[in-house]
């Protein structure tokens, strides 16, 4: 019999995490990662695994495929996972589009809807802000109101903000590029460590994805939502919602709104968190999370190796 662990969470990464090869060692051992994607491959017409086990990378890191191929890859992990293990966790976040993978994998939208929903989320995000015109930095080293205070003030008729506060001393920035790289010296001036252009060709979360969010939000419209069966935290507001128009708007708004991933795994914490868990390929959010609750457990299920470990470990 399943049964929930109420000091337990599993978090799912988001774009950026992906990288051609991703979950080849888990595909080679559980028959579950390739079925996955199949239902993935049907739902989008063209061959996901292919693009993800071979590459090339240039078209794996087109948005959107990369965002339907980490929700699949999140979501093979996951199902392989509850077929090993009886344990669930009662908490469930993801950060930017792993929310998504959270949502099938909490069971409260279908697989093959989010697929479809990603891709063109993806193809919205690509299409309302041309090639060459938006960036996204990550600043390093300086506190998150220093970060928005100078964004503010080097905005000059331009779009920047921060847009993801990842863990204590690192916040991503995005807007429109000259913004950017004002922010990014204005970053440097004021003591950062570093600042670095990150290798995406999309200002997410930003103000550019206005438009975006309004033409997903029609897309949301036709999205049926089911009651989650963990307590899933969204990144908007960090928040519980159960209502389906209060979910289909906080992923509306998520386009255009920062992604408060401190705040989400401190809340989860304060409630009585002390495991967290990285579902899907790579294990990013694993050091972004040691450094936000650093008295917490967290590890990683990514790979044939830390499947055992994960098995070994909850199911003592």
């Amino acid at each position: 019999m399943n049964q929930n662990t109420y000091n337990l969470a599993f978090v799912f990464p988001g774009q950026g995490s992906q990288s051609v090869g991703m979950l080849s060692d888990l595909a080679n051992n559980y028959t579950e990662i390739k079925q996955t994607f199949e239902r993935a491959s049907d739902a989008l017409g063209l061959d996901l695994w292919s693009i993800v086990a071979q590459g090339p990378e240039t078209d794996l890191n087109q948005t959107q495929i990369t965002q339907p191929a980490m929700l699949a890859a999140g979501v093979a992990v996951w199902e392989l996972w509850c077929k090993l293990s009886p344990i669930r966790p009662e908490w469930m976040a993801g950060h930017s589009l792993g929310e998504y993978t959270a949502l099938v994998c909490a069971g409260a939208i279908a697989f093959e809807d989010a697929i479809k929903l990603v891709s063109i989320r993806g193809r919205l995000m690509q299409e309302s802000v041309p090639a060459g015109t938006g960036a996204m930095a990550a600043i390093l080293g300086l506190e998150d109101h220093q970060v928005v205070t100078i964004c503010h003030q080097v905005e000059n008729n331009d779009v920047v903000s921060a847009v993801n506060f990842n863990a204590p001393g690192q916040v991503v920035i995005a807007g429109n590029i000259a913004a950017v790289e004002r922010a990014m010296q204005a970053a440097k001036d004021a003591g950062a460590k570093r600042a670095l252009l990150l290798p995406v060709s999309v200002p997410s979360h930003c103000a550019l994805m206005q438009s975006a969010a309004e033409e997903l939000d029609s897309h949301l419209q036709a999205i049926v939502f089911n009651t989650a069966k963990s307590t899933l935290i969204h990144n908007v507001d960090v928040t519980v919602h159960s209502a389906p128009e209060v979910i289909r708007n906080a992923l509306k708004e998520q386009l255009f709104k920062p992604v408060r991933w401190v705040d989400t795994l401190k809340f989860m914490h304060d409630q009585g968190v002390t495991r967290f868990v990285e579902c899907g390929p790579g294990k990013v959010l694993l050091g972004l999370n040691k450094r936000i609750v650093k008295e917490a457990e967290h590890m990683a299920l990514y790979d044939s190796e830390s499947l055992n470990k994960l098995l070994e470990h909850l199911n003592d």
